[in-house]
């Protein structure tokens, strides 16, 4: 049950941190006093609270309020909405890195030029949020700036206002694997299965493609809706790994992951929508913070970042997403399918959410043993068996590892999590992850979360973002993967009937 080391060497971290800091002042440039948009009124608003002022980071991270640039100078913090995926937002090694990140640490340090005293400075918060709330938080007080790499439309601008864009000619490309048939022209899409989030602009781009082949006298294309919780970064992988066809990314997002994903076919020729500008978002009262951010973006913006090696070292020995669709695999699927639908039907899980945790844990692989001693395709340790909460023998039999470590799981989530506030989801994820890292851990983490003003009972987003603050990736990627193969065995259940 011990998840893999996900560290790295520690030669490799010192030369990655020297190359960060060499890329973020190459990036950044010099700043000169004259650029800095704080002038002496602004710093003697921040000088006449002094030392005493401050509130704590909790409530800032938990508190509406609307003030334009000046009041957020007073209070020191700027609350910046954005998504945890591993482009824009991410923790590695316990630090924060990502494009959308090293973008705003530059106009935070743009903001401090005249501020030597570092008490005073203005601090910068990133709040990771689902990608259907940034709008709706920003505009309620809950962030100041929105940033996730979102392209500019005119739906969009109804409701807030952007900044400058600091990535210009944005195409929407259609991604595939090499191994697969290439794709010639948007006709090839006739009739294919092309995977995306319905709340997506990928999908209403694939929707009026539809439209244009209906006109053509073509069969549509088969879109298959994804689940919410999933990044376009996460579906590359899916893709990537051969358990899902096609799919469709914004062209950076495509071509940065083409670097560390090998196997993906980036169709730069196929575009279902081009010349999309990237920008920020503001709120429609807060004139003064937007003519900040142009006047930054105006000498700071850089659209390389993204592909330049800083990215690539830090991802391209992630552990790879397995393909649990081929055929080898579904033959022990049939095999074990009646034990795993008995243990969770017994325990009120989804049996293919224990099917998704036994393809994690060990490949359906019954004779699979760590060197910490978990043993069979569940990865339990038969002393974890013997617990009197568990009381089963022989683990080494598979009905008896199956049963054992579904019961496990029931445990961790029943005793542990069982709180009536915490959705029933949410109390399978938590589960999941002290399956994989201990319960004691998780309940310090979700302490963290709370402390800081996040939400304690979420995983996704909030107790997933203390886990990489505190003990690295390797759980936040043990739940990832088994979210998305969740999610590819609901689609394969569906399609076959």
């Amino acid at each position: 049950m011990k998840a893999e080391d996900a560290g790295m060497k520690k030669k490799q971290v010192v030369w990655l941190l020297c190359l960060g800091l060499a890329v973020i002042l190459s990036f950044f440039g010099v700043y000169s006093l004259q650029d800095s948009p704080l002038r002496k009124k602004d710093l003697n608003a921040v000088s006449q609270k002094g030392k005493q002022h401050g509130i704590s980071l909790g409530e800032h991270l938990s508190t509406s309020y609307r003030v334009d640039l000046p009041g957020l100078i007073e209070k020191r913090y700027i609350r910046v909405l954005t998504t945890l995926n591993r482009t824009n937002f991410y923790v590695a090694n316990g630090q924060p890195v990502g494009f959308e990140y090293e973008l705003l640490k530059g106009y935070e340090k743009f903001l401090n030029t005249n501020i030597s005293d570092k008490n005073l400075q203005i601090v910068f918060e990133f709040i990771p949020v689902d990608r259907d709330e940034l709008i709706p938080k920003l505009i309620q007080g809950y962030g100041d700036i929105a940033a996730a790499g979102l392209t500019i439309t005119p739906q969009r601008n109804k409701q807030v206002n952007f900044t400058d864009p600091y990535l210009r000619g944005v195409a929407e490309v259609v991604v595939g694997r090499k191994k697969d048939t290439p794709l010639e022209t948007v006709a090839d899409l006739s009739g294919r299965k092309v995977a995306v989030r319905q709340s997506s602009s990928y999908f209403q781009s694939l929707k009026r493609l539809n439209q244009e082949f209906s006109r053509q006298g073509l069969d549509p294309v088969n879109i298959v809706t994804l689940s919410e919780d999933l990044e376009t970064e996460d579906i590359l992988e899916m893709v990537n790994a051969g358990s899902l066809p096609l799919t469709v990314a914004d062209s950076h997002i495509a071509a940065a992951w083409k670097e560390v994903l090998p196997s993906l076919a980036v169709y730069d020729d196929i575009k279902l929508r081009e010349g999309g500008d990237i920008a920020w978002m503001v709120r429609k009262g807060n004139p003064k913070l937007k003519k900040s951010l142009n006047r930054f973006l105006r000498t700071h913006k850089k659209g390389t970042l993204l592909g330049n090696i800083y990215f690539k070292r830090y991802y391209e020995n992630a552990k790879r997403l397995k393909d649990p669709t081929d055929l080898e695999h579904w033959k022990k699927v049939r095999r074990y399918e009646p034990i795993i639908r008995k243990y969770a039907d017994r325990y009120q899980f989804d049996w293919l959410l224990i099917l998704a945790l036994a393809f994690q844990e060990s490949g359906l692989d019954p004779s699979r043993k760590s060197h910490a001693g978990a043993v069979g395709i569940m990865q339990i340790r038969p002393s974890t068996a013997r617990d009197p909460h568990i009381n089963i023998d022989h683990v080494e039999d598979v009905e008896n590892n199956i049963h054992a470590g579904v019961k496990y799981l029931a445990f961790l989530r029943d005793h542990y999590f069982g709180a009536e506030d915490i959705r029933p989801r949410d109390r399978t994820r938590l589960a999941l992850a002290a399956y994989n890292a201990g319960p004691a851990k998780i309940r310090r983490l979700r302490a963290r979360t709370k402390k800081v003003g996040l939400d304690e009972n979420q995983w996704f987003r909030n107790v997933e973002l203390a886990a990489l603050r505190s003990i690295g990736q390797e759980t936040v990627r043990y739940v990832s993967n088994i979210n998305k193969y969740y999610v590819l065995y609901q689609i394969l259940e569906r399609e076959q009937g």
